[in-house]
């Protein structure tokens, strides 16, 4: 199926569940060696029941070794969040990563969930209009501490006293924040600050919904972005698309078809950036790690034809 709206970019998540060398190294480097755009990972402490008790390693650590291990592929979190991080110390991490990798990392953050994280520094979780309330608070002092040389802030749940992070980052007027949000004021953020929107569609019909279901309800909520977008004085047009795919209804690993199926459809829907896990036996992310292979080096292509 071919797209009118133009063939999208494929990316991969890596979950940080190896060993750097016994195979993690490995993985980042054969993202770049099949073309993948962007490789991500998890930031989080830990996640869901299934990898709790499993190996997982932090992603700023393991991405700025994936930096060093490559020299193409774009790096980035998908996402970081409030639950753990305060917008001082992960700005300067940041700016690390940024001028470590030469330019070639994209922010993922969003307002994070009630999982395992949420209660990790001994806090009870978070309400709903809580973590709304922090994350927009959060990217907006990242913004400030990631463009300006000095910055003093005061606000509700985050202080900045005279910080300094200098020089800054390589990509100017800073890196790229891809913002996950589905919620009103999320996207009004997103609207506002970033380069990127995130989606992994809608969590109600995850389990239960229709391919279709799924790729209209990608489709609603990207009218809702554009009107989000308009508020803050911005055409939704500026923001890339961006889909991480495990989480909506339909199955594009299953084989190199099925992908091109699937990535017409939501290309022709408005995503540029679609993204597939990396294969992860007897997890929610199991899948035949040669189709996998195939799809990333082949599946565009049959979708530009």
């Amino acid at each position: 199926m071919a797209s009118s709206h133009g063939t999208p970019r494929l990316s991969t998540v890596i979950l940080p569940v190896r060993r750097w060398h016994e195979g993690a190294r490995e993985q980042w480097q054969r993202a770049e060696e099949l073309g993948f755009h962007t490789a991500y990972t998890y930031d989080h402490l830990s996640w869901r029941a299934e990898f709790r008790d499993r190996t997982w390693f932090g992603a700023l650590p393991t991405l700025t070794a994936a930096a060093a291990a490559t020299s193409r592929l774009r790096l980035g979190t998908l996402v970081t969040s409030p639950n753990f991080r305060h917008p001082v110390t992960l700005a300067k991490e940041l700016m690390s990563l940024d001028d470590i990798s030469g330019g070639r990392f994209t922010l993922g953050v969003g307002a994070g969930g009630n999982g395992f994280d949420a209660t990790a520094l001994g806090q009870r979780p978070w309400t709903p209009r809580e973590r709304a309330d922090r994350f927009a608070e959060f990217v907006p002092l990242l913004d400030r501490l990631l463009r300006e040389p000095v910055v003093s802030y005061e606000g509700r749940f985050y202080s900045a006293s005279e910080v300094r992070d200098i020089p800054g980052c390589v990509q100017r007027p800073r890196l790229p924040f891809a913002v996950a949000a589905t919620g009103p004021r999320g996207m009004l953020l997103a609207g506002r600050y970033g380069q990127a929107w995130v989606t992994t569609g809608d969590p109600r019909i995850a389990a239960t919904g229709t391919p279709a279901e799924g790729l209209q309800a990608v489709r609603d909520q990207m009218v809702r972005l554009a009107a989000a977008c308009e508020q803050s004085g911005r055409d939704s047009s500026e923001l890339e698309k961006v889909l991480l795919t495990g989480f909506v209804p339909g199955s594009p690993l299953e084989s190199v078809d099925a992908f091109v199926d699937f990535a017409g459809k939501y290309a022709e829907a408005g995503i540029d950036e679609i993204v597939l896990h990396w294969p992860i036996p007897d997890t929610q992310f199991a899948a035949d790690e040669k189709t996998f292979e195939r799809i990333a080096t082949e599946g565009l292509g049959q979708l530009r034809a």
